[in-house]
């Protein structure tokens, strides 16, 4: 059958042109860009709302998944006027980029017909792109490190949250992690909130009994052990969004879950093939967040007590 040129998709009040609909993004299933496209508009309540109004990177795959993989900061010419985007400055290079700026779902379906597959959102919004609002905790397993692992370092981490108080929104990475955000007032800058993610790694790692660690440097990690990776609170280091595609080839997805679901779930559970209707049943899970705002001291207060003891703060992540 012949490759389509080209298809129109109406989105709300808007008219995106993809084409190539039916070049196939995830050769494992078959799934082409116009079930990227699909995907994205079955949830598309979550995706927006995970990306608005921050900087977002995209990571391209213009052949699919059987081509390279492209990360894009810039928006390239000919996008349509109507494309929001947050204009950033990299001091190390003294160069600005216009990133993308999501404010509606016609450009998220826009970005995948500019072949993106994943969106990585900044954890802070162009009204103050140096202030986080969001803080990250990212539970990245060695190598070596078992599912079973991650998700008792998950239970272990709630449980952490609970006793600061604070309201954690977890997900699974799409990988073979867990993500939890945490709704932050935007009253910090990047190093306080890495100084306090920190902080709160190191609790975990004294209650998880060596699963744990906190360890900048590979080499300094077990293969079998868990990072509670702090670094992703630092500027321009961004991670898949809520409802993000991931570019792996059962075309997984970064799935918001219940707590409670922890212990059941396995990341191949969710992918764009079961995400649609898991969307259409629960809706956002993370649609409250925006409701449960912590403050940060404590997690400051720990951090001085930690480097009051010896603990060094965050290493610089360009180190």
């Amino acid at each position: 059958m012949a490759t389509s040129p080209s298809i129109e998709i109406e989105v709300d009040d808007r008219v995106v042109r993809v084409s190539n609909p039916d070049r196939v993004y995830f050769p494992e299933s078959g799934a082409t860009k116009l079930d990227l496209v699909h995907y994205y508009l079955a949830v598309g309540e979550g995706i927006v709302n995970a990306l608005y109004e921050r900087p977002c990177m995209l990571h391209r795959f213009p052949k699919g998944l059987a081509g390279d993989k492209v990360h894009q900061k810039r928006i390239p010419g000919g996008a349509p006027p109507w494309l929001e985007t947050v204009r950033l400055h990299f001091p190390r290079w003294n160069r600005t980029a216009d990133e993308l700026c999501v404010t509606e779902l016609a450009s998220v379906i826009w970005a995948v017909q500019m072949s993106t597959v994943e969106f990585h959102p900044w954890n802070t919004r162009r009204t103050a792109v140096e202030m986080p609002d969001e803080w990250r905790i990212d539970l990245d397993p060695g190598p070596e490190c078992d599912w079973e692992t991650v998700q008792r370092v998950a239970h272990i981490s709630h449980e952490v949250l609970d006793e600061l108080g604070a309201v954690g929104f977890p997900k699974t990475s799409g990988g073979s992690g867990i993500h939890i955000y945490v709704r932050i007032k935007p009253d910090h800058g990047f190093q306080d909130v890495r100084r306090g993610a920190l902080a709160f790694a190191r609790e975990v790692e004294r209650r998880a009994g060596g699963d744990v660690t906190t360890a900048w440097w590979r080499k300094d990690r077990a293969r079998d052990q868990l990072f509670v990776d702090y670094n992703q609170n630092a500027r321009d280091h961004t991670i898949a969004a809520a409802y993000s595609v991931r570019g792996v080839p059962n075309a997984r997805v970064s799935a918001p879950v219940h707590w409670e679901e922890i212990d059941e779930c396995e990341p191949n559970d969710f992918t764009i093939f079961t995400m649609p209707a898991r969307f259409a049943e629960i809706g956002d899970l993370h649609g409250g967040i925006d409701n449960e705002v912590f403050d940060i001291a404590p997690l400051l207060e720990w951090a001085e007590r930690d480097e009051a003891a010896g603990a060094e703060p965050p290493a610089d992540p360009e180190d």
